[in-house]
């Protein structure tokens, strides 16, 4: 038994010392060094490149993972990862300087479209929720929070657009012909959260999306049962998408 103890330890000492020497393989994301970093952007329509330490780790990494995972079914994004080095033979520094990214400010996230470098995001580089806001934002493309459905979004972009209250009625009348369509129970639970905040924020004004989602926050910090958070972290998600959208439109 000791014996069989001793291999188990040295072959987990085998695996971690592989994981520190290799870096974690993040689904989603690609690897980008000097040699291809050109060939990639320019190639792909919107890449959002995460500019690191060599072999990063904890909330801002585990932020970076989610973010890449949750984006692998946009053909048009690539998302990718460079590490830059501050020893040795100094890989990728060259990439660090001609984008200006400092030691001190890493990690670094800049998205470039078709071929060029748009935008800096300058958020909470912990919370995936506001990198892939960002994301959004800026590139325009659909990139579906969780619980979130694209027909559903497109109305509220819709909803925000038209500005008069009749024109923001009849596009929650389509919402409520769209719902009929769904067959998956979470998709109509979801849609129902989309109605349900439109309704409120003709209703209470404009202002409705922010204090619902300090309310809903609150509430997932409270002490709730599993399903619950699970609930309220959904309509976070939904009412998320609300306020990227609205805005789009300020």
């Amino acid at each position: 038994m000791v014996e069989n103890n001793k291999i188990i330890v040295g072959f987990a000492c085998i695996i971690s010392a592989f994981q520190v020497i290799h870096g974690d393989i993040v689904k989603g994301s690609v690897s980008l060094n000097s040699g291809v970093f050109d060939k990639i952007i320019n190639r792909h329509k919107v890449v959002l490149v995460k500019f690191d330490e060599t072999y990063p780790y904890g909330d801002k990494q585990d932020a970076f993972k989610k973010v890449a995972s949750s984006t692998i079914s946009q053909p048009d994004l690539i998302i990718g990862e460079v590490q830059i080095a501050d020893y040795g033979d100094k890989d990728n520094s060259d990439l660090g300087e001609r984008f200006s990214v400092k030691k001190e400010e890493l990690p670094v996230y800049k998205l470039f479209m078709d071929g060029k470098e748009k935008a800096t995001y300058s958020g909470d580089v912990k919370n995936a929720d506001d990198i892939k806001s960002f994301l959004i934002q800026q590139s325009g493309l659909w990139i579906g929070l969780p619980a979130c459905l694209e027909n559903f979004d497109n109305l509220v972009k819709d909803f925000f657009k038209a500005g008069k209250k009749t024109a923001q009625e009849k596009v929650i009348a389509k919402a409520e012909e769209a719902i009929k369509e769904l067959t998956s129970d979470s998709e109509r639970t979801s849609a129902e959260i989309y109605i349900k905040t439109m309704k409120k924020i003709l209703e209470k004004g404009k202002d409705f999306v922010e204090t619902e989602i300090a309310r809903v926050e609150k509430l997932k910090a409270g002490k709730v049962s599993d399903k619950k958070k699970e609930q309220l972290g959904d309509r976070l998600s939904i009412l998320t998408s609300f306020k990227i959208r609205q805005k789009d439109e300020l």
